[in-house]
């Protein structure tokens, strides 16, 4: 317990640059593979911390090593992404986004601040551990393809090679000084969908005259939801949303196509790409059969991330024992996507999630929204744990 009082200790002595790392990166948030200034902002920090940052992996990714005794007994990863949003922020705070239309709306900002502090914890303690820790700070999170995807491409995974990887990311919904753990299928795959419904327009008195694309595009939205109902198992989470439609007609007039985009998302790699045939056939054969056409692109993203049950266990006991049973919850699956799944397919992993939300300091938004923030406090426990979970994964077989 020493060696956690420790961490505690390290952690609070560091919370107020913790938090100042995280409003200075909230204060300038960098869309996805842009993220330039972050990673300039970050390998500085790394350095001063007495570490020697790789900069430029995948673009705009950071990694670093730190070493303690006997630094080849076993490897593991940390990673954070660092990548904001599209999204206009609405918070009336001091460190308000400056970059217009661009914010922190998913915690990134959080996840790098922690892995900062993360990283100057560890580095203080070279001595008290054996083995090496990779820290990776991750681009482009956000977008299609995903940084996780490029960043294995360009060698993160290797020299040296982690035997598993650990990820931390906001939760609003869980009440700060609390965090969550969930072995197994965790969360879902996400696909793209983009259809192009064609027929041919005329006045809306005589469709007769003309193929109505918008009639086509009606059946077919419903149509595709048999997809779920009739041919998923039910044991398998799966959902399938579409959220634009756009026919440019009138009240009087039928337009030449609509265009549609939408989600599918689901945890079982091979139901994935048979649904996929499956959407395609049944769109493509209605609009035939209604005398139009149908363009199907599917945008392939982000796998099902799996936590690794022996690992999360492991990791779920270390916060126990530095948090306490009662703030460490067990988490439901999760439809929302991550790209940290590539890690998860690559080498045993685990995401769990660290508490933000404080009902009353009023501080209740959900991620990617406008109003989204956290209670700073979980600055302070998201860097000491991650340090506690590092080193107690060092120390287990």
């Amino acid at each position: 317990m020493d060696l956690v009082n420790s961490i505690k200790s390290k952690a609070a002595n560091y919370k107020s640059e913790i938090i100042e790392n995280r409003r200075h990166i909230h204060t300038h948030p960098e869309l996805s593979f842009q993220e330039f200034e972050t990673a300039k902002f970050i390998a500085a920090k790394l350095r001063s911390y007495g570490l020697e940052p790789q900069e430029g992996v995948a673009g705009t990714g950071v990694v670093a090593v730190i070493k303690g005794k006997n630094p080849d007994k076993k490897v593991i990863a940390l990673r954070a992404d660092i990548d904001a949003l599209p999204i206009q922020e609405q918070n009336d705070v001091p460190y308000q986004s400056v970059h217009q239309g661009v914010m922190h709306a998913c915690g990134h900002d959080v996840h790098s601040s922690s892995l900062l502090g993360t990283a100057k914890i560890l580095s203080e303690l070279t001595d008290q551990f054996e083995g090496s820790i990779k820290l990776i700070f991750q681009p482009g999170e956000e977008k299609v393809p995903g940084g996780a995807s490029l960043m294995i491409k360009d060698g993160v995974l290797k020299n040296p090679t982690p035997s598993n990887i650990t990820g931390q990311h906001v939760m609003p919904f869980i009440p700060v000084g609390k965090v969550g753990f969930r072995e197994g299928m965790y969360m879902a795959s996400a696909d793209e969908l983009y259809l192009t419904v064609k027929g041919k327009g005329g006045h809306g008195a005589m469709p007769e005259k003309g193929v109505d694309p918008v009639l086509m595009a009606s059946h077919i939205i419903v149509a595709l939801q048999q997809i779920i109902s009739r041919n998923c198992d039910p044991k398998v989470p799966s959902v399938l949303s579409f959220g634009k439609v756009i026919a440019e007609g009138a009240t009087n007039v039928i337009p030449n196509e609509v265009y549609i985009e939408g989600t599918f998302r689901t945890l079982n790699e091979e139901w994935r790409y048979d649904a996929h045939q499956r959407m395609k056939k049944i769109a493509e054969s209605i609009a035939e059969g209604m005398g139009g056409s149908c363009d199907f692109e599917i945008r392939v993203g982000y796998p099902y991330l799996e936590n690794n049950p022996e690992l999360t266990q492991k990791l779920k006991q270390a916060a126990i024992e530095f948090m306490g049973e009662d703030n460490v919850v067990d988490l439901d699956i999760w439809m929302a996507a991550e790209d940290f799944a590539f890690y998860s397919h690559e080498i045993d992993a685990c995401f769990y999630r660290l508490g933000t939300g404080n009902e009353a300091k009023g501080i209740t938004s959900g991620v990617h929204t406008p109003t989204f923030n956290i209670d700073e406090d979980a600055l302070e426990i998201g860097a000491g744990l991650m340090a506690w979970l590092a080193l107690s994964n060092l120390q287990s077989d």
